[in-house]
Protein backbone atom coordinates (compact mmCIF):
# COMPACT_ATOMS: atom_id res chain seq x y z
CA UNK A 1 0.00 0.00 0.00
CA UNK A 2 1.24 3.28 -0.56
CA UNK A 3 1.13 5.80 2.27
CA UNK A 4 2.25 9.03 1.07
CA UNK A 5 3.31 10.85 -2.03
CA UNK A 6 6.74 10.48 -2.15
CA UNK A 7 6.21 6.75 -2.32
CA UNK A 8 3.70 7.21 -4.89
CA UNK A 9 6.05 9.29 -7.06
CA UNK A 10 8.64 6.76 -6.17
CA UNK A 11 6.45 4.45 -7.66
CA UNK A 12 5.37 5.95 -10.59
CA UNK A 13 8.96 6.75 -11.64
CA UNK A 14 9.63 2.45 -11.38
CA UNK A 15 6.71 2.19 -13.82
CA UNK A 16 8.37 4.66 -16.05
CA UNK A 17 11.51 2.73 -15.73
CA UNK A 18 9.76 -0.71 -16.30
CA UNK A 19 7.26 0.23 -19.17
CA UNK A 20 10.62 0.57 -21.63
CA UNK A 21 11.89 -3.26 -20.63
CA UNK A 22 8.43 -4.78 -20.61
CA UNK A 23 6.03 -5.11 -24.22
CA UNK A 24 3.51 -7.21 -25.24
CA UNK A 25 5.41 -10.31 -25.77
CA UNK A 26 6.94 -9.99 -22.38
CA UNK A 27 6.14 -13.33 -20.54
CA UNK A 28 3.24 -13.21 -17.82
CA UNK A 29 5.55 -14.53 -15.64
CA UNK A 30 8.77 -12.29 -16.44
CA UNK A 31 9.99 -10.63 -12.94
CA UNK A 32 9.66 -7.25 -14.29
CA UNK A 33 5.96 -7.66 -15.71
CA UNK A 34 4.88 -8.99 -12.23
CA UNK A 35 6.57 -5.95 -10.54
CA UNK A 36 4.60 -3.50 -13.06
CA UNK A 37 1.74 -5.29 -12.43
CA UNK A 38 1.89 -4.69 -8.98
CA UNK A 39 3.07 -1.27 -8.92
CA UNK A 40 0.27 -0.55 -11.20
CA UNK A 41 -2.76 -1.59 -8.63
CA UNK A 42 -0.83 0.12 -5.86
CA UNK A 43 -0.21 3.56 -7.72
CA UNK A 44 -4.17 2.88 -9.43
CA UNK A 45 -5.79 2.36 -5.79
CA UNK A 46 -3.61 5.64 -4.09
CA UNK A 47 -5.25 7.34 -7.03
CA UNK A 48 -8.78 6.59 -6.60
CA UNK A 49 -8.46 7.55 -2.71
CA UNK A 50 -6.42 10.99 -3.26
CA UNK A 51 -7.29 11.83 -6.47
CA UNK A 52 -10.70 11.09 -6.80
CA UNK A 53 -12.51 11.88 -10.23
CA UNK A 54 -15.59 14.02 -9.92
CA UNK A 55 -18.80 13.40 -11.91
CA UNK A 56 -19.37 16.38 -14.18
CA UNK A 57 -22.15 18.45 -13.25
CA UNK A 58 -25.50 18.56 -15.21
CA UNK A 59 -24.40 22.62 -17.13
CA UNK A 60 -21.10 21.40 -17.66
CA UNK A 61 -22.15 18.52 -19.58
CA UNK A 62 -24.94 20.66 -21.57
CA UNK A 63 -22.72 23.43 -22.44
CA UNK A 64 -20.27 20.50 -23.41
CA UNK A 65 -23.23 19.29 -26.06
CA UNK A 66 -24.07 22.77 -27.00
CA UNK A 67 -20.33 23.58 -28.32
CA UNK A 68 -20.11 20.02 -29.78
CA UNK A 69 -23.49 20.81 -31.67
CA UNK A 70 -22.55 24.38 -32.78
CA UNK A 71 -25.67 25.93 -30.94
CA UNK A 72 -26.17 28.81 -28.42
CA UNK A 73 -28.47 29.43 -25.85
CA UNK A 74 -31.56 30.63 -27.70
CA UNK A 75 -31.05 27.90 -30.34
CA UNK A 76 -30.86 25.45 -27.20
CA UNK A 77 -34.30 26.92 -25.88
CA UNK A 78 -36.17 26.19 -29.05
CA UNK A 79 -34.75 23.01 -29.34
CA UNK A 80 -36.38 22.21 -25.55
CA UNK A 81 -39.01 24.67 -25.77
CA UNK A 82 -38.21 26.08 -22.85
CA UNK A 83 -37.71 30.21 -22.64
CA UNK A 84 -33.78 31.92 -22.94
CA UNK A 85 -34.14 33.31 -19.72
CA UNK A 86 -34.65 29.48 -18.56
CA UNK A 87 -31.76 28.11 -20.24
CA UNK A 88 -29.85 30.54 -18.52
CA UNK A 89 -30.63 29.47 -14.95
CA UNK A 90 -29.58 26.12 -16.42
CA UNK A 91 -26.50 26.92 -17.31
CA UNK A 92 -26.04 28.54 -14.18
CA UNK A 93 -27.35 26.24 -12.12
CA UNK A 94 -29.61 28.22 -10.80
CA UNK A 95 -32.24 25.89 -11.08
CA UNK A 96 -32.99 22.66 -12.29
CA UNK A 97 -34.98 21.12 -15.22
CA UNK A 98 -38.27 19.56 -14.78
CA UNK A 99 -38.65 16.17 -15.46
CA UNK A 100 -40.28 17.19 -18.79
CA UNK A 101 -37.53 19.26 -19.61
CA UNK A 102 -35.07 16.68 -18.56
CA UNK A 103 -36.61 14.04 -20.80
CA UNK A 104 -35.93 16.27 -23.77
CA UNK A 105 -32.50 17.08 -22.51
CA UNK A 106 -32.00 13.36 -22.62
CA UNK A 107 -33.34 12.18 -25.68
CA UNK A 108 -32.27 15.94 -27.74
CA UNK A 109 -28.72 16.33 -26.66
CA UNK A 110 -28.27 12.72 -26.58
CA UNK A 111 -27.40 12.95 -22.83
CA UNK A 112 -27.45 10.34 -19.89
CA UNK A 113 -30.67 10.19 -17.86
CA UNK A 114 -28.39 9.24 -14.90
CA UNK A 115 -26.01 12.22 -15.79
CA UNK A 116 -29.83 14.48 -16.44
CA UNK A 117 -30.84 13.25 -12.53
CA UNK A 118 -27.85 12.88 -10.63
CA UNK A 119 -27.97 9.56 -9.98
Amino acid sequence: MIKNEKQYYAACERIEELLKVVGNDTPADDKNFIELDLLSDLVADYEETQYPVKNPELPEIIKLRMYEMGINQNKLSELLEVSPSRISEYLSGKSEPTLSVARNICRKLNINASVVLGV
